[in-house]
């Protein structure tokens, strides 16, 4: 096997196939809209802390420290807190959602048949001035008859 720059080599049965060591995918999520990751984000790190200051509370309990008792009520006010922002992440998202819509691919089933409805309505209006014009005796010509 050898290998060259970005390019490896292979020797399968005779001939060298060049295969490329790095090779691009595409992603499987988009990326979150800045608002929602910026929550997410602060929710992430409240959340940590949350956690970090109940397990100091617990600690401090088991050993029997003066700190046990306000760690307790700080932790306690720590998990309202951390609450509100995993609850502000998703009412960020769904503001979001509201605001910007949800995107649709062109082969979506929603949009081809709105397309289909939106030409049959268009063929009943067109059918119905047709019959309109006959039934007054009117005809599609742009100049008046004599």
């Amino acid at each position: 096997m050898k290998v060259e720059g970005e390019q490896r080599m292979t020797i399968e049965e005779g001939s060298i196939a060049a295969r490329t060591l790095w090779v691009e995918e595409p992603a499987v999520r988009r990326r979150m809209p800045d608002p929602v990751r910026s929550s997410a984000v602060r929710a992430v790190l409240i959340v940590a802390l949350t956690l970090i200051q109940a397990m100091t509370a617990f600690l401090s309990t088991l050993a029997g420290s003066w700190l046990a008792f306000p760690m307790v009520l700080s932790s306690v006010a720590s998990t309202v807190l951390a609450t509100w922002a995993v609850l502000d992440v998703w009412i960020t998202r769904q503001v979001w959602n509201q605001r910007h819509g949800v995107t649709s691919v062109p082969s979506s089933t929603a949009r081809r048949l709105r397309r289909e409805r939106r030409s049959a309505r268009r063929d009943a209006r067109r059918q119905q001035r047709d019959a309109e014009r006959i039934r007054h005796g009117r005809s599609s010509r742009l100049s008046p008859q004599p």
